[in-house]
C-alpha cells in the first residue's frame, strides 16, 4: 500500500522528518518496504527559466520557423529557433536551457543541446505544455503574465509539490489502516504518548449535512441484510464532468492513481483517503428508479466495467435496478451499462458496508482483486460510511458543480456497537513486560479512540472502536497497546535469566542441515511449497482435512496433508519454465485431522524428472530417470544416517505411486519412493514421469539416533567372489533372494550384488526371469578354502529350489 506524505499533512501536523517518520511507521506496525520521491511533474522543469523575447524574426532559410531574441536574466541574449505559430516580440515565455532533460509522454528523456537548425545557431528551445508535461496543449508556445520576472525558475513560478510516498507492507488484519486517514489516526495516537501530548488530528466526521432539492429520488431495497449490514446513498444531479482540481490530481498521482475526471477522482479520493470504497451510478439508467442489493441465480449474465461477460454465482452479492438488473458486483467491481461517463447528468452515489467473506469470494471467483475488494475484505468501517459520503458531497458540490438531489438514504436495521473487551492490568504487564502505570494504559488505549471504564483493581471494559475489526480478544488490545506504547519502550531487565537445555543426540536440525548439504552437493536444489494447497486436489481425504478460512486466497483453502501431490505445481511451474532435468528436495510438514486432533507430522521429499545425465559428445545415448535412480539416493540417504536392518514391501493400491516400494521397520514407516501417479500429474498437466521419494522425517531421526557405529580392521586375508545365475519365476522378488542369503550364512558373505536381470520366454519359458548375483566372501580369522565356499554355495542353491522354484542357469 502506497501512503503519500503530502496527504498525511492534510490530517496531521507531522512533527517529524521523513527518515523519523518511516522509522515510526514500522514501529506502529506498519513496516515501510521502501521511500520514493515523487515528482508532480517529471523532472522538475530543473533547467526550464522565465525569459522575454527581445527580437523575433523569421528564418532565412525556413517559412515555418522563426529566430527570437531571448533575455533569460543571462550575460548574453539567447538565440533560439521556434516553430511555434504564436511567437512574438515582448512575450513572457519558458526557456529550456543547453542541458535540459526534458521527457516524452512515455518517460523518455531527451536532452537539449547547442546546435544549427537550417543553418541557424538554436541556444536552447521556448516550450509549449505538453513539452513539459504541463498539459497536453502543441497547438502554440506557453505565454506567461508580463509581470513574472526574466531567470525565474519554472519551478517557482508553477509552485511544484514534490512528495515523498512510503511503500507500506500492510498485514490482513489491520482493517484500520487501508487509508491515509487511518494511518494519520495511527500515527496521531503515537505522537500523542510519546512526546507530543497536544497533537490535532483534523477532523472529517462531523461534515454538515447539506439541504436537498428533492429533484429526484431513488429507493433501496436490501435484501440480503446478512451481506450488506449498512447500505447508504444520495441522488446527485447538475453534474458537470470536467478535470478534477490539480491538487487532488497531484496526491493520486502520487500513489500511482491515474486521474481521469472530476467524478471519478473523487470516489478514489475517498477510498484512498478514508478507506470507504464509493460506487456512482449514472441515475438515467437505474430502471424503475430503484435499487436491490440481492442474489442472483447462478449463471446469470453480467457484463463488467472491462467489458467482459461474466456469470454469476448464487452468492455474489449483486446491487440491481427494480427489474433485477445487475448493475454491479457489491463492493468489487461495477456493470458496463450503469457506469458514469461524460454525458452523465445525474447520479446515485453508493457508500455501503459489505461483509468482508462475500466480498473476498466474489473478487477471487471473478479474477478481481480491485482496491474496493481489498478494503472490503479486510473489514471495513460500518460507522465511516455516512462521513465518507458527505465529504463527497461536499466535493462533488465543490468541484462538480452538483446539486444535492435528495435526502440521504441510510438503511441500518442493525446498528453495528463497539466490541467490549475485559482487559487485566496484570496480564498486560506480564505479556508486554512493560512496567507502566494504570493511568499510562489509560492514556495508549484512549490516544486509539478505545474507551476504558474501570471495572475494579485489576480489570477495565475497553471499547474498540469498529474500525479495529481484528480486536476482539484480550491479547488484540494487549498488542494494540504495545504497538502505540512503543516496544523500544519496553525496559531491558539488567538481569537475564535462562534454563540451560538439553537435546537429544544426534540434533534433529543438525541432522536435517546434514542431508541438505549431501543433497545440495550432488546436484539437488532445495525447493519449499506453500502449506496451504487447494482441496479439490484431495477430494479422496475430505473427511481428514484441515480446512482454513484464508482471508488473502480463497482457493487455497486447505493445509497440505501430503508431501508429494502438494509439490506437483512447483514442478509443473519449473518445467513450464524449460527447467527440463529436475533434482528437487524438500523438507517440510503436512498437516491431517485425528480423530480428537491435528496430526502434524514431518517429512524429507526427493524428486526426479526429466533425462537421468545431460547430454554429452562423450556419451550420446538417453535415459529418462526411473525408480532405480531413486533408489540409489534412498540409499545413500540411509546409509548416511547408519539406518539398516528394515524390511521391504511392494507399494500396493497407492493413490500417490503408480508403483514403488516402501521400507519399514513393522509398521514404523522409513521411506516409500517410486513413479507418481499418471493421474495426479496429469492434473496438473504434466507429460513427463515424476519419480519421487517420502521420508517419515521423525522416523528416520529416531533411528539415526539408535544407529551405532562399528569399526573393525581391514581384513588381511584375501576374499572370493562368486556368481551365481538364478532362472525364478517372475513374482519373486530380489529381496527374498536377498533374505535366504542372509538367512543361510552370515559371517562370511560380505557383500551380495545384482548385476543382471535377465528376461526372454523363448530361452527362459513364459513367466520367468534370471537373476545374476555376484557373492564376495571372506574370512576375518583365515584364508577361505575353495571347499568351504562350495558348502555355502551349494546350501544356498538347494534353498533357492525348495523355497523360491529357482534353477541354476548354465
Amino acid at each position: 500500500m502506497k501512503i503519500s506524505y503530502n496527504w498525511l499533512k492534510k490530517y496531521l501536523d507531522i512533527p517529524q522528518g521523513v527518515e523519523d517518520l518511516a522509522e515510526v511507521l514500522t514501529n506502529i506496525g506498519l513496516e515501510v518496504e521502501g521511500v520514493e520521491r515523487v515528482e508532480s511533474i517529471k523532472g522538475g522543469l530543473k533547467g526550464i527559466v522565465v525569459g522575454k523575447i527581445k527580437d523575433c524574426s523569421r528564418h532565412p532559410n525556413a517559412d515555418k520557423l522563426s529566430i527570437a531574441k531571448v533575455d533569460i536574466a543571462g550575460e548574453a541574449l539567447l538565440n533560439i529557433v521556434c516553430g511555434a505559430p504564436n511567437v512574438a516580440v515582448g512575450q513572457k515565455v519558458l526557456v529550456a536551457t543547453v542541458g535540459t532533460e526534458l521527457y516524452n509522454a512515455d518517460g523518455e528523456s531527451w536532452k537539449i543541446k547547442k546546435g544549427k537548425i537550417r543553418g541557424e545557431v538554436s541556444e536552447g528551445m521556448i516550450c509549449a505544455e505538453d513539452e513539459l508535461g504541463l498539459g497536453d496543449d502543441h497547438s502554440g508556445i506557453i505565454v506567461l503574465p508580463e509581470d513574472v520576472s526574466e531567470g525565474t525558475p519554472a519551478s517557482e513560478y508553477y509552485e511544484l509539490n514534490d512528495d515523498i510516498v512510503f511503500e507500506i507492507g500492510l498485514t490482513p488484519n489491520r482493517s484500520d489502516a487501508t487509508s491515509h486517514w487511518g494511518v494519520a489516526s495511527d500515527l496521531a495516537a503515537y505522537y500523542r504518548v510519546n512526546g507530543y501530548p497536544d497533537i490535532q488530528l483534523s477532523d472529517f466526521i462531523n461534515i454538515s449535512e447539506s439541504k436537498p432539492d428533492n429533484a429526484f429520488q431513488v429507493d433501496v431495497k436490501v435484501e440480503n441484510s446478512e451481506d450488506c449490514k449498512r447500505y447508504t446513498g444520495v441522488c446527485m444531479s447538475n453534474i458537470s464532468t470536467t478535470a478534477s482540481p490539480g491538487w487532488m490530481q497531484d496526491l493520486l498521482k502520487s500513489i500511482g492513481v491515474r486521474p481521469i475526471n472530476n467524478v471519478v477522482d473523487i470516489t478514489n479520493f475517498i477510498l484512498h483517503a478514508y478507506g470507504q470504497p464509493l460506487h456512482a451510478f449514472d441515475a438515467d439508467k437505474i430502471g424503475g428508479d430503484e435499487i436491490r442489493v440481492k442474489n442472483l441465480k447462478s449463471g446469470t449474465k453480467f457484463t463488467s466495467l472491462d467489458e467482459k461477460e461474466r456469470l454469476l454465482h448464487e452468492k455474489d452479492l449483486m446491487i440491481c435496478d427494480a427489474m433485477d438488473k445487475p448493475m454491479c458486483i457489491a463492493g468489487v467491481f461495477g456493470g458496463m451499462h450503469s457506469g458514469v461517463t461524460e454525458s452523465t447528468r445525474r447520479i446515485f452515489l453508493e457508500s455501503a458496508y459489505f461483509g468482508a467473506s462475500t466480498v473476498r469470494k466474489s473478487s477471487t471467483r471473478h479474477g478481481l482483486r480491485t482496491e474496493a475488494a481489498r478494503i472490503f475484505e479486510k473489514g471495513s468501517d460500518p460507522n465511516i460510511t455516512l462521513p465518507a459520503l458527505r465529504k463527497a458531497i461536499q466535493l462533488l458540490t465543490e468541484y462538480a458543480d452538483a446539486t444535492q438531489a435528495s435526502e440521504i438514504i441510510d438503511v441500518y436495521p442493525d446498528t453495528i456497537k463497539r466490541s467490549e473487551i475485559i482487559l487485566r492490568y496484570d496480564q498486560l504487564r506480564k505479556i508486554t513486560g512493560a512496567n507502566v502505570s494504570n493511568e499510562k494504559i489509560h492514556d495508549v488505549l484512549e490516544a486509539m479512540d478505545m474507551q476504558v471504564e474501570l471495572l475494579n483493581a485489576n480489570e477495565i471494559r475497553v471499547s474498540v472502536p469498529t474500525n479495529k475489526a481484528d480486536v476482539t480478544r484480550e491479547i488484540d488490545v494487549i498488542e494494540e497497546f504495545l504497538r502505540i506504547y512503543g516496544y523500544n519502550n519496553v525496559e531491558i531487565p539488567s538481569v537475564v535469566r535462562t534454563t540451560i537445555k538439553t537435546r537429544n543426540h544426534p540434533d534433529k536440525r543438525k541432522i536435517q542441515n546434514t542431508l541438505a548439504e549431501l543433497l545440495s552437493a550432488n546436484g539437488f536444489n532445495e525447493m519449499m511449497g506453500l502449506s496451504l494447497v487447494e482441496s479439490k486436489q484431495y477430494e479422496s481425504l475430505e473427511q481428514k482435512l484441515v480446512h482454513v478460512n484464508n482471508t488473502s486466497n480463497i482457493s487455497l483453502d486447505i493445509m497440505r496433508p501430503d508431501a508429494l501431490i502438494s509439490a506437483l505445481d512447483s514442478i509443473a511451474r519449473n518445467l513450464n519454465h524449460q527447467q527440463s532435468e529436475l533434482r528437487l528436495y524438500e523438507f517440510g510438514k503436512t498437516y491431517l485431522q485425528g480423530e480428537d486432533r491435528f496430526v502434524e507430522s514431518a517429512f524429507l521429499s526427493l524428486f526426479l524428472c526429466g533425462q537421468a545425465k545431460p547430454a554429452s559428445w562423450r556419451d550420446a545415448t538417453e535415459r529418462t530417470v526411473d525408480v532405480f535412480d531413486i533408489k540409489a539416493w534412498v540409499h545413500m540417504i540411509l546409509e548416511r544416517l547408519n539406518i539398516q536392518g528394515y524390511q521391504v514391501s511392494e507399494i500396493e493400491n497407492s493413490a500417490v505411486f503408480e508403483y514403488g516400494l516402501n521400507y519399514h521397520r513393522g509398521k514404523k514407516e522409513i521411506v516409500s519412493f517410486g513413479k507418481l501417479s499418471e493421474k495426479h500429474c496429469s492434473n496438473f498437466d504434466l507429460k513427463q514421469d515424476v519419480i519421487a521419494a517420502e521420508f517419515d522425517f521423525e522416523n528416520i531421526v529416531e533411528m539415526a539416533s539408535r544407529a551405532r557405529t562399528s569399526i573393525k580392521v581391514l581384513n588381511k586375508y584375501p576374499g572370493t567372489i562368486r556368481d551365481l545365475a538364478l532362472v525364478i519365476e517372475d513374482s519373486v522378488r530380489y529381496q527374498e533372494i536377498r533374505d535366504i542369503i542372509s538367512k543361510t550364512e552370515k559371517k562370511l558373505i560380505s557383500d551380495v550384488q545384482l548385476f543382471d536381470v535377465y528376461k526372454n520366454d523363448e530361452h527362459l519359458g513364459k513367466g520367468k526371469k534370471s537373476y545374476a548375483i555376484k557373492l564376495k566372501f571372506e574370512d576375518y580369522n583365515k584364508t577361505l578354502r575353495d571347499k568351504d565356499v562350495d558348502k555355502i554355495i551349494n546350501s544356498l542353491i538347494d534353498r533357492f529350489g525348495k523355497e523360491l522354484g529357482a534353477v541354476i542357469r548354465s
